[in-house]
């Protein structure tokens, strides 16, 4: 069934309704507040957030329900912040502290957001099915190069490929490991089948990005054998019950580290990037760029194009300059 489409006095009554709840939310934090005893101010990690309510995690891994002072700005799960204790048991965040790395989604009016905070690793899932798509990789490996994180390739479900087709897999995605970034292929189906997985899990914070039907939720299921548990904590501290889980979630690996579950990452998409910053997230084009006989080549027909010359070399893939170019393409076409 096609979605309804609203009018704008209708977009009016929703918009007011949502600014009386913000508005009443606002001031339920600012009674918290007045509420805080003269303990002294701590960090802590933000665990994961409900609108106004946040579940806390302290230096002892205690969770803690939170209100968040108004004017602190946007808080997002990972963040690292300072909060206070109130006479009621709960506390109230006062402050954020500097983010080391933010994962930024544009939302529907093209504002940039922050989906997750302090990641140091995203790993991108594939699988048989659906077809694994290096232009979609690419896309996910530009963004973690703007983040400044690591990047981890796996494939998951080997259980269900041939040798036929693996060695196929190889060919359309090898070349990812001469650049640079690790391939791993993974399967919950087999004993130890995800140990490299866990193991280049371990003392990172990480997020699993992909296309619906790869498995993601069933690897997060797989990974933290205690995930009911947990949410029974964070349920239990923040009040809200099954609701915790539809919002974006840092979850503690058993092996150590961190593992962030976030639904935002199901329509990722790129912000709004220049050319140069699209070009910046290919690391193989750092040799090349600047190179070219002349300063505004598109890469395309121009001769003497080092980033051509470089594919004919065999030092850059065919496929990667390829899907640059589309990438360029798109941010003329929509900006």
């Amino acid at each position: 069934m096609a979605k309804r489409r609203l009018n704008e006095r209708q977009r009016e009554r929703i918009h007011a309704i949502q600014e009386r709840r913000r508005k009443k939310l606002e001031q339920h934090a600012e009674l918290a507040l007045s509420d805080v005893s003269v303990n002294t101010p701590r960090e802590g990690r933000v665990i994961t957030r409900h609108g106004q309510n946040l579940v806390i995690s302290d230096d002892t891994e205690h969770y803690i329900h939170c209100l968040s002072r108004q004017n602190i700005g946007q808080v997002v799960c990972g963040d690292r912040v300072v909060w206070q204790a109130t006479d009621d048991g709960q506390g109230v965040v006062t402050a954020v502290l500097p983010r080391e790395t933010a994962l930024i989604r544009p939302n529907f009016s093209g504002e940039a957001r922050a989906l997750a905070a302090n990641i140091s690793q995203i790993v991108i899932v594939l699988a048989p099915e659906p077809m694994p798509s290096q232009y979609l990789v690419d896309q996910y490996l530009v963004a973690a190069e703007q983040i400044g994180v690591t990047t981890l390739i796996a494939l998951n479900k080997r259980d269900l490929m041939d040798n036929a087709a693996i060695e196929a897999f190889d060919r359309q995605f090898g070349h990812y490991e001469t650049i640079g970034y690790p391939v791993i292929k993974i399967s919950a189906k087999f004993e130890h089948g995800l140990d490299p997985l866990i193991e280049r899990l371990n003392q990172q914070t990480s997020i699993l990005v992909g296309q619906s039907g790869v498995g993601k939720s069933s690897l997060i299921m797989a990974l933290l054998p205690d995930i009911e548990i947990q949410i029974g904590r964070l349920s239990e501290a923040s009040g809200l019950g099954c609701h915790t889980t539809s919002a974006t979630t840092l979850y503690d690996l058993p092996s150590g580290g961190h593992l962030i579950d976030s639904p935002g990452v199901r329509s990722f998409r790129l912000g709004a990037l220049t050319p140069d910053a699209v070009a910046q997230g290919f690391i193989e084009f750092g040799d090349f760029l600047g190179h070219c006989k002349f300063s505004n080549c598109s890469h395309q027909q121009e001769p003497g194009c080092a980033l051509k010359e470089a594919v004919e070399e065999g030092k850059i893939h065919p496929q990667r300059l390829s899907n640059f170019l589309h990438m360029v393409q798109g941010l003329t076409t929509t900006h």
